[in-house]
C-alpha cells in the first residue's frame, strides 16, 4: 500500500494557494499546483467555521479516504490541496468522493 505524501508546512500550503489553479463546488475547493517532484502530495484544510473538532476530523478522514481510493486518477508531480466548505459538515462519504472526482474532471478538461 502506498503511503500518502502530505503537505504539512504552512509555506507549502501558501505556495499552492499563491501559484496554483483553484476549482470549487458545493463541498470542496481544490487548489492544484505542479510541484516538480515525481510524486503527488495531498493537503487538507478544514476551518473552524465548518464545525467543532469532531466534525473537522471526520471531514478530514472522509477526504483522505476518498483520495486514497481514487489515487489512480490523480497525476504525479502535482500538489493537491482540498479545502472543506461549510456544506461539507453534514456531507456523507459518497458526497465528498463525488465532489472530489468532479473537481478533477473539471481540471483535466
Amino acid at each position: 500500500m502506498n503511503k500518502i505524501m502530505s503537505i504539512k508546512k504552512n509555506y507549502e500550503f501558501r505556495k499552492v494557494y499563491n501559484h496554483g489553479k483553484s476549482l470549487a463546488n458545493r463541498y470542496l475547493v481544490l487548489y492544484i499546483y505542479s510541484n516538480g517532484l515525481d510524486n503527488k502530495r495531498l493537503g487538507i484544510s478544514v476551518s473552524k467555521k465548518v464545525g467543532n473538532s469532531v466534525v473537522r476530523h471526520r471531514i478530514t478522514r472522509l477526504i483522505r479516504e476518498a483520495y486514497r481510493l481514487n489515487q489512480s486518477i490523480f497525476n504525479n508531480s502535482y500538489d493537491y490541496v482540498f479545502i472543506a466548505r461549510n456544506a461539507s459538515s453534514n456531507a456523507q462519504y459518497h458526497d465528498i468522493e463525488r465532489s472530489m472526482i468532479h473537481l478533477l474532471k473539471r481540471h483535466k478538461g
